[in-house]
């Protein structure tokens, strides 16, 4: 359904603790679980070993360091744990293709290009469109500065005058004919400040607009502040699917950016999420005298 409790622990771990000394020995301890075990629920659902995630988001934060500040080279590579600047330069070269010196120059200059072309913050981002209850009152951006992997992440923010009142949604859809009969998984990672409450959302329509499937994270939703974690909706696709739409919802006030957006088809042995799914009704009417 989404990742366990021992990998979204390790992840929370990781990620408060990515310019400490992370010892895998340590991991058990911590998190409560065998080593054994810890490693290879931690592969098999996210893909990676911890080592690789570990390196990965390393990388990516010495990047954002690289871009806005002027720590010198080696202090970076110490501060995130490579063993020499020369061992930071192949690691980074071979996730960014590029050294950290040229990538640091480059992208310094493609940044204040951007921002000069600029006309403000809340520019079109490609696929994505801004929707909720009260739209004027949230606004959604890319952020050089926060992401998960990569380079930019995508920011849906609140104004001040938002509350539990309102909601924003930084959204996409597209046509259902490739899931058709499918199991379709959806999952990102998130990053929370101060959020009333958010998570991710997914929706399957059919041709008259009529919701078919949906999840909206509302019984595991994410509040207040959260570091980057990983979170996953899981729906059927009925044959007469027309449309399915996702994102990420933010309802009131506070901050929350999206990175490393993935739809795949699953086994019909994982369980789905759906929020509509018939098992959540009661299987007969109750109370019909309301004397109970």
């Amino acid at each position: 359904m989404y990742y366990s409790e021992v990998t979204q622990k390790t992840i929370a771990f990781i990620e408060s603790n990515l310019t400490e000394d992370i010892q895998l020995d340590s991991f058990p301890n911590v998190i409560g679980y065998s080593k054994y075990h810890l490693l290879r629920i931690f592969k098999q659902e996210t893909g990676k070993s911890i080592g690789e995630y570990i390196r990965i988001r390393r990388l990516a934060m010495a990047s954002t360091l690289l871009l806005h500040s002027d720590e010198p080279i080696i202090t970076i590579a110490f501060l995130f744990h490579f063993q020499s600047q020369e061992a930071f330069t192949r690691a980074f070269k071979d996730m960014y293709s590029l050294p950290p010196g040229k990538y640091r120059k480059i992208m310094k200059t493609i940044r204040i290009l951007k921002e000069e072309q600029m006309m403000n913050i809340n520019q079109p981002i490609k696929g994505w469109s801004l929707s909720g209850s009260n739209p004027e009152l949230y606004e959604i951006s890319v952020d050089t500065n926060v992401f998960h992997t990569g380079i930019k992440s995508g920011l849906l923010a609140a104004k001040s005058e938002a509350n539990m009142q309102h909601f924003g949604t930084m959204m996409q859809g597209f046509q259902a004919d490739q899931f058709k009969g499918k199991r379709l998984k959806l999952s990102c990672y998130l990053k929370t400040e101060n959020v009333a409450k958010s998570g991710a959302w997914l929706r399957v329509d059919n041709a008259d607009g009529d919701t078919l499937q949906f999840d909206n994270m509302s019984e595991r939703s994410i509040e207040g502040t959260a570091d980057w974690n990983h979170y996953s909706i899981v729906l059927d696709v009925p044959e007469q699917s027309a449309s399915i739409h996702f994102g990420v919802l933010l309802i009131g006030s506070g901050k929350v950016w999206a990175d490393g957006f993935c739809l795949e088809k699953v086994d019909k042995k994982v369980p789905t999420t759906n929020l509509l799914a018939a098992e959540k009704l009661p299987k007969q009417p109750s109370n019909l005298d309301f004397s109970e």
